[in-house]
């Protein structure tokens, strides 16, 4: 790993609409990059937002949502992706994007890694969506759990609760990561109903993440905007769930940790848009693993064992299969 600066998102996309909020996403890469970033962390979902309409209503009113977050979703393979990958190549930065990736009829809460100079490094799924987005994501596989090698250190990325899952993070823990992006929707919905959707619980599990994996974190957390409460909270009572704090717009709580846990900047207000910074000190990874290298000394192999599935999950397998047979045409062309 290089000493660099890194930087996380605290933002709203423009909500179900693809294009702007890539367009929003380029004002803040280049920010950070005149800042002196190499990487930038995206929330869960960023683009084109979190789909927070399922917490709120049944699934029968829900769904005069669907058709437009499905169609500004984004496909790994599309124009949309070239144009992040374009972005990052300009302003020379890394960038780990949140997205709901569309996969024919289907949804995954995914993470692109694209490099510096503009590679789609890695594209991976959340391996199960939580509760309520079980209505709009399908699942992902162990395929793409996977630690990337990158010129600036070892980079993962993980999505929202996976980071409750000991064995999800401890296969994560077991690669090495030197920089892990812990992507988050943002911490309103239910707040002070459901204790463990808020920010304690939540940025909790990224401090210990850092601490366990003796590596940074960027919990990048997005924020619910005065958009996104207009076409969705049309009534109080949803807006008393999207926020019972204030019943407005809120929950950003981005934070970078160190390998010890401690904060590494500033917070901002939770209704602030804005961008946070660190310099990352690789030492300090190595002084975090003196005590405790997930991988190394402080492993116990011959007591627990983590296996991981690598197999990329297929709908159809096909055993036996024939060479395709030839074309057969209804009238054969004269000699």
């Amino acid at each position: 790993m290089k000493p660099i600066k890194v930087a996380a998102v605290q933002a709203a996309p423009a909500f179900m609409d693809l294009n702007r909020s890539i367009d929003k996403a380029e004002t803040l890469v280049a920010e950070a990059a005149r800042n002196g970033a190499k990487l930038i962390a995206f929330p869960e979902t960023w683009l084109p937002g979190y789909p927070w309409f399922v917490w709120l209503s049944s699934p029968a009113e829900s769904m005069q949502f669907y058709g437009a977050y499905h169609q500004n979703s984004m496909a790994v393979d599309s124009p949309e992706m070239r144009r992040l990958q374009t972005i990052a190549r300009r302003h020379e930065i890394f960038i780990v994007m949140g997205f709901s990736e569309r996969e024919g009829g289907s949804r995954y809460m995914s993470q692109a890694t694209i490099s510096d100079t503009g590679d789609l490094l890695q594209v991976r799924r959340k391996l199960k969506p939580t509760f309520a987005e079980r209505m709009v994501f399908g699942e992902g596989d162990g395929s793409d759990l996977e630690v990337v090698d990158t010129s600036i250190g070892r980079v993962g990325a993980l999505n929202c609760w996976e980071h409750a899952q000991p064995l999800v993070r401890m296969a994560m823990h077991a690669q090495g990561e030197d920089i892990h992006v812990a992507a988050w929707p943002s911490f309103c919905l239910y707040r002070d109903i459901a204790h463990a959707l808020g920010p304690e619980v939540n940025n909790a599990f990224s401090r210990t993440y850092a601490v366990e994996g003796s590596c940074y974190v960027l919990a990048a957390c997005a924020t619910v905007s005065q958009e996104m409460f207009d076409l969705m909270a049309q009534t109080p009572e949803k807006a008393h769930l999207l926020n019972p704090r204030t019943s407005k717009p809120g929950g950003g709580f981005t934070m970078i940790y160190a390998p010890d846990g401690r904060e590494m900047c500033e917070p901002l207000a939770d209704d602030e848009e804005g961008i946070l910074y660190a310099d990352l000190d690789p030492n300090m990874i190595d002084l975090a693993k003196v005590a405790a290298d997930p991988r190394g000394h402080y492993a116990r192999a011959d007591a627990v064992r983590l296996v991981v599935n690598k197999e990329k999950r297929r709908v159809m397998s096909e055993i036996n299969r024939a060479d395709t047979p030839p074309v057969v045409r209804l009238f054969q062309e004269e000699e």
